[in-house]
């Protein structure tokens, strides 16, 4: 078997630690310690989150749109397909590295990507800009650590709390999308999307092209006022 090469490691801002990135043939990995973050061999549910939210906002008009994590660009790569020319995407990436390995050793999963005319790239907290941000998004898409379960920065926590949350809802546009990626359920935190002024679907994506882990995306459009409403039963959703 082809053994993992480590290529890099990059400090997490705040001091919360590392991220590493390995190398196996034509297949790569994102490490917080000994956690894998995201693997360029499963990239499903990454893609289902984008493809989502374009669905959800197809046919708006000069959509713009906050992408918190560039990841391995999956996600970045599929909202770009499902977008209009009209639309603008702003990149959030903490990690100024993780942009570095995107234009050096992962560039052919890139893709060229990076230099497409709609897209700014943020070296930033996503937390940050949603909290500057007025009405100014018709779509939010986090897949920031492992979800509302922080594992590599403890600082992401302040993304899923109430106030963040609260936050999100006023960066969005009137019936803006949320769309929130999470390696696995948690009811607490689907009740606390509808707490936040949100209806809420649950949706169970896969890992990797119909199969591998179930993931969950939690996909909450902003509402008027801000009463509570249980979440809905989601649906599957193809990746």
């Amino acid at each position: 078997m082809i053994p993992w090469v480590q290529l890099d490691t990059a400090n997490v801002p705040g001091g919360d630690g590392t991220l590493t990135l390995f190398q196996r043939g034509d297949e790569f990995s994102i490490r917080a310690g000994a956690t894998v973050l995201m693997s360029s061999r499963m990239s499903g549910s990454e893609i289902a989150l984008a493809e989502l939210a374009c669905d959800r906002v197809r046919g708006r008009r000069n959509c713009r749109m906050l992408i918190g994590g560039y990841g391995m660009g999956f996600t970045l790569r599929a909202a770009l397909a499902g977008l209009g020319a009209d639309a603008r995407l702003v990149v959030a990436e903490l990690v100024p590295a993780v942009i570095g390995w995107a234009r050096g050793p992962m560039a052919k999963l890139t893709a060229d990507c990076l230099s497409d005319p709609r897209i700014s790239i943020r070296e930033a907290d996503v937390g940050d800009l949603i909290s500057s941000a007025r009405t100014g998004f018709d779509a939010i898409l986090l897949d920031v650590d492992n979800g509302p379960d922080s594992v590599s920065r403890s600082a992401n926590d302040r993304l899923y709390n109430s106030r963040g949350l609260e936050a999100a809802r006023r960066a969005l546009r009137p019936g803006g999308l949320l769309a929130i990626w999470s390696a696995a359920p948690n009811a607490a935190f689907a009740g606390r999307l509808g707490r936040a002024g949100f209806a809420v679907e649950e949706i169970e994506v896969r890992a990797n092209k119909g199969r591998g882990a179930r993931h969950i995306v939690w996909a909450a459009t902003s509402k008027a006022g801000n009463i509570s409403e249980p979440p809905r039963e989601g649906r599957k959703y193809k990746s």
